[in-house]
C-alpha cells in the first residue's frame, strides 16, 4: 500500500500490524507538529510503520513536505477529532474521532500502541473503555520520566487516580520497575514510596501496608523505603511511587520551579553590562544545563496497566518533543513492556491476596 493511500482498516491490504497508531489531529498545534515529529522519528526507527489517523486533506500536503514521514505512514481518514477542551463523556460519543480510532486499532490488534497529543481526560477515558485495563491490574496509572542530579527518574501516578489504596501503590511499583527497565535501561531500578518522611512510622496505613508488601515481594532488594518530595530530583531512587493527587501536585510544582528559575536567570544576566559579560563566561555551562533540562527530552507520559501501549504527548510540544513521545512508545513496543508487567504481577498476586485476606 502506498504511504499516502487510505484503504480502510478492514481491507486485506491493511492486514499488517502497525508499530503505532498516531492521532494526527491531537494537540494545540495540530497535524503540523505531528507529521514533522514523525519525520524526525523516522530516522531513529527505520522499521517503524505508522497508521496516521486524521483528515487526509490536511495530512497529505504535510506528508508531501515531510518525505521521511510519508515513507512510513498510511493514512486512515476521518474528519472527526476531539477538541482539547471537550469533556471525556462527550469524547466517548465521537466514535469516529481520530483519538477513538487510534484506541480501536490497538484494541483489535492492528497497532501495538497509540500516541496522541490530544485531550488528556478523553484519552484516559477512551483507553480504559476501549483498550481496557490489563488483567491483574486494578487501575492504570500515568507514568513519565523526569531529570534528577544523577540521571533520570520514573514517577507514577501523575494524575490518573486521585486517591489510591495500598494495592494500587504496589501495582504502580511493579509497573514503574518495568517502565524504568524498558525506557531507562536500568537492570534493577531503586524504588521509593512518596511519604511525608523517610521513617518507617511516618504516613498513613495504606503507605505502611504497601511498604510491608514490597519488602516481602520479589522487588524487596530494589525497594528503598519511603522517600520525600525532594527525592524527585535527588537521585536517591530511580522510581517514585505515589497516588495521582500527590504526583500531579509534585509534577506541576516542579514545572513551576523550572519556569521561575529560568525567569530569575534572565533577570540576573540582563541587569547591567557586568552581568551580561558574566553571562558570556558561564554561557557554555548554562547551555548544557538547558539541554539537560529540556522538557522535550521528557515528553511522553504513558498510561501503564492497559492492554496496549498508550502514550500521551504534551499538547503544546514541538516536533522534537513529539518525536520523543514516539521514541517512548517504540521502546515499550520493542521491549514487550506489557508482557513483562503480566509476568511480574503473576509473582505478586499470591502475596497481595494473602495480605488482603489478612486485612479482611
Amino acid at each position: 500500500m502506498s504511504g499516502q493511500e487510505n484503504s480502510g482498516i478492514d481491507s486485506p491490504e491493511d492486514s499488517q500490524v502497525y508499530s503505532l497508531a498516531i492521532d494526527g489531529m491531537g494537540g494545540d498545534k495540530g497535524p503540523e507538529v505531528v507529521v514533522a515529529g514523525l519525520n524526525i522519528a523516522a530516522d531513529r526507527h527505520r522499521n517503524m510503520r505508522i497508521l496516521l489517523i486524521g483528515d487526509e486533506s490536511k495530512l497529505l500536503p504535510l506528508l508531501a513536505a515531510n518525505p521521511k514521514a510519508a515513507a512510513i505512514c498510511t493514512i486512515l481518514h476521518t474528519e472527526q477529532s476531539v477538541p482539547m477542551d471537550m469533556k471525556p463523556t462527550a469524547a466517548l460519543r465521537l466514535r469516529q474521532s481520530s483519538l477513538r480510532l487510534g484506541m480501536d486499532v490497538v484494541a483489535n490488534g492492528q497497532a501495538k500502541g497509540v500516541v496522541s497529543a490530544g485531550n488528556s481526560g478523553a484519552m484516559l477515558a477512551l483507553a480504559k473503555i476501549v483498550v481496557k485495563t490489563m488483567p491483574g491490574v486494578s487501575r492504570p496509572a500515568m507514568a513519565a520520566v523526569s531529570p534528577t542530579v544523577k540521571g533520570d527518574l520514573v514517577a507514577l501516578d501523575l494524575g490518573a487516580n486521585v486517591s489510591c489504596d495500598w494495592r494500587n501503590l504496589v501495582e504502580f511499583a511493579v509497573m514503574g520497575d518495568i517502565f524504568a527497565k524498558t525506557v531507562l535501561g536500568l537492570p534493577a531500578p531503586r524504588i521509593g514510596l512518596l511519604n511525608v518522611g523517610s521513617e518507617d512510622q511516618k504516613g498513613d496505613e495504606k503507605l505502611r501496608i504497601a511498604s510491608e508488601v514490597l519488602r516481602e515481594s520479589p522487588l524487596a532488594d530494589q525497594f528503598a523505603g519511603f522517600v520525600e518530595g525532594y527525592d524527585f530530583t535527588s537521585g536517591k531512587v530511580d522510581v517514585v511511587v505515589t497516588d495521582g493527587f500527590s504526583g500531579n501536585v509534585a509534577l506541576k510544582a516542579g514545572e513551576g520551579v523550572m519556569k521561575m528559575a529560568t525567569a530569575l536567570l534572565r533577570q540576573v544576566f540582563s541587569r547591567n553590562l557586568i552581568s551580561r559579560l558574566g553571562y558570556l563566561l558561564v554561557r557554555p555551562g548554562l547551555e548544557r544545563m538547558k539541554e539537560w533540562l529540556d522538557p522535550r527530552r521528557y515528553n511522553g507520559a504513558v498510561f501503564v496497566g492497559l492492554n496496549g501501549v498508550v502514550v500521551k504527548s504534551h499538547g503544546g510540544t514541538d516536533a522534537e518533543g513529539f518525536a520523543c513521545a514516539v521514541d517512548v512508545a517504540m521502546d515499550m513496543v520493542t521491549h514487550n513492556f506489557n508482557a513483562s508487567i503480566r509476568e511480574r504481577l503473576e509473582h505478586m498476586t499470591a502475596l497481595m491476596a494473602q495480605r488482603q485476606s489478612h486485612e479482611s
